[in-house]
């Protein structure tokens, strides 16, 4: 098994591993949970505009965020947990950016080989404007997809909301940690 497959595959239980620890073990000063909260808000909105943009495996998504990075729902996640490494602890953030370079940037590789088979004739050219993951400032405007709007059902049927839910509960919960001491 290549190491893509195993970054790929390590992604979720790794995630939520990691995730549980920080919830126990966080303790957020105010101002740290308040820089961190809108950095990891940042995050929230940037996937939830990512999901109400793609139809996966259907048609290239080239509109909203995807004009800007081929991976916004990755880039989203990076910010939600930076935001959250940024609340905790500034040297948290060190360890979120290996571990995207770790898991995520193998995954996000991985996933130009299945994009390219789904869309070989439209993909290499999207994929020559607009940047893997860091965002371009403007947005590409390349094909008529391109114009496409917000869909709150695509919204809704990703479940994206889950990830909006938790950050409420998780903000709830650093709140009452970095007041509990």
């Amino acid at each position: 098994m290549s190491y893509q497959n195993i970054a790929r595959r390590l992604r979720l239980p790794l995630g939520f591993v990691l995730g549980i620890a920080y919830v126990v073990f966080a303790r957020p000063t105010q101002q740290s949970l308040l820089i961190g909260g809108i950095v990891a808000l940042l995050g929230v909105l940037v996937r939830a505009w990512a999901a109400g943009h793609i139809s996966k495996n259907k048609v290239l998504a080239t509109s909203g965020p995807y004009a800007h990075t081929r991976n916004p729902l990755y880039f989203g996640s990076f910010l939600i947990s930076a935001g959250f490494a940024i609340a905790a602890h500034w040297l948290v953030l060190v360890f979120v950016g290996v571990f995207f370079l770790l898991i995520y940037y193998p995954t996000m590789k991985k996933e130009i080989t299945a994009i390219s088979g789904f869309f070989p004739d439209s993909y290499p050219k999207y994929a020559e404007n607009v940047p893997l993951f860091l965002p371009r400032l403007t947005p590409w405007r390349g094909d008529s997809n391109s114009s496409k709007k917000f869909d709150p059902k695509l919204y809704m049927r990703h479940g994206e909301w889950k990830a909006a839910l938790t950050y409420v509960l998780a903000m709830v919960w650093l709140a009452f940690r970095s007041v509990a001491g």
